[in-house]
């Protein structure tokens, strides 16, 4: 596996730093407000667990999974394999996800997420790559901007590998072209 990754982009010394600055941060705005933490599954499993460790306040969490439809096309079309479970009407929410690129899915997360009335509904992702922004998303919370490289490890994947790695790497070319 290592030897499919060409370079290191982010150890996980500057993740867990990155996390417990992010933590620390949502922590202190959302103290009194018993958020819920919602993590768009699969990706942001990783991210996700050290990030509500790092956030020690009263809050709840919950998860959705969505899919485009159509391979490789921007149909705009998603479908909800696990949608919230929680009530978020009048709650404050906070997506936590993974890497906000395209953003095509999550504008449409928000949309819907929005349709169900949250007091507030903000973004916190770990890794923002606005060269390839092709929706109007940004993020609230970034923990790093990167290059528009192909990334794995620390939950991103490719073909469902990789995630494991306890750094976010680039991937070699000849692995995934």
């Amino acid at each position: 596996m290592m030897h499919d990754i060409e370079k290191i982009l982010l150890s996980e010394e500057e993740i867990k730093e990155c996390v417990a600055k992010l933590g620390k941060q949502l922590a202190e705005e959302y103290a009194d407000k018993n958020p819920v933490f919602l993590g768009i599954l699969k990706g942001v499993v990783v991210f996700f667990a050290d990030m509500i460790r790092a956030i020690p306040i009263r809050s709840e969490i919950d998860f959705i999974s969505v899919s485009s439809y159509g391979m490789g096309t921007n149909s705009g079309q998603l479908k909800f394999h696990k949608d919230v479970s929680i009530p978020i009407k009048g709650r404050h929410v906070v997506i936590l996800e993974d890497i906000l690129d395209s953003g095509n899915t999550l504008s449409h997360v928000v949309a819907h997420l929005n349709a169900m009335e949250p007091a507030s509904l903000k973004i916190c992702t770990l890794l923002d790559k606005p060269s390839r922004r092709e929706a109007p998303v940004e993020a609230d919370y970034v923990g790093f901007t990167i290059p528009n490289e192909f990334v794995v490890g620390y939950g991103l994947d490719f073909a469902e590998g990789y995630r494991n790695l306890p750094f976010i790497g680039v991937l070699k070319p000849e692995i995934y072209g």
